[in-house]
This record gives C-alpha cells, structure tokens and sequence, in this order.
C-alpha cells in the first residue's frame, strides 16, 4: 500500500507560478522504482494526464498542453515529486492528482492509462484567475 499527499496548491495570476508536492510513504515502498504521475480534472472535462515518470529509466512525459511551461522531478531520498507550475494560465484551473504504480513503466502510456494507476492521492486544486 503506497500513500500519497499532495500540497502547493492554491491561486495564481496568469504568468504567475506554483510548486506543487506529492510526498510518499508505505511500508513497502521502493520510491525510486516507482512510476510518478500528475494528472489534473477540471470541471466538466476528462481527466489528463499532465506529466509522468518512469521509476525504471527516468524518462519524464509531459502532454503537449503544459509542455515548457511544467517542469515535473522527484527527490527519491525524501520519497517525495514535484510539480514546477510555470506561465499559468486559466485553462490549468483544475484539481490535481498525483498518482503512482509500481507496473506501469511507461511514463508516456501511464499519462494515458488512468484507469489502470493502482495508488491515488486526494488532490490539490490549482486556481489561476486574475
């Protein structure tokens, strides 16, 4: 069993910044092997995945609706991921979820498969409004 929180989130201007956190803990938990997703879900729209990583190789996937704007990384010695917000806009008005498994090792189908994410954090909501 793997537990995640997430925290950071909050409002924002757009062009404004946010840091969001997804600190980890289980009694089995292997962090660095494990696979790291954000995804987010607003309002009346689907579910995306917004970045992922893969525990095994280290490649990071981030959909083309954030890419250069966010910045996803890991700091495996505290078990804890990140989310570097940048240029925020009103379309990231969302809540966002981290996620992990430890089998889906594809950072690039993780962000894809959803349904198929064993471990789920509560969320965080990001507000980016003027």
């Amino acid at each position: 069993q793997v537990q995640l929180v997430e925290s950071g989130g909050g409002l924002a201007q757009p062009g404004g910044s946010l840091r969001l956190s997804c600190a980890a803990s289980g009694p089995r938990l292997d962090f660095e092997k494990i696979a790291i997703g954000w995804f987010r879900q607003a309002p009346g729209k689907e579910r995306e995945g917004v970045s992922c990583s893969s525990g095994r190789d280290g490649k990071i996937f981030y959909a083309d609706s954030v890419k250069g704007r966010f910045t996803m990384s890991r700091d495996n010695a505290k078990d804890t991921a990140f989310l570097q917000m940048n240029s925020l806009k009103p379309d990231d008005n969302a809540v966002y979820y981290c996620t992990a498994d430890p089998l889906l090792q594809n950072a690039q189908a993780m962000c894809g498969q959803s349904s198929r994410i064993r471990y789920w954090g509560q969320g965080t909501e990001v507000s980016v409004s003027a």
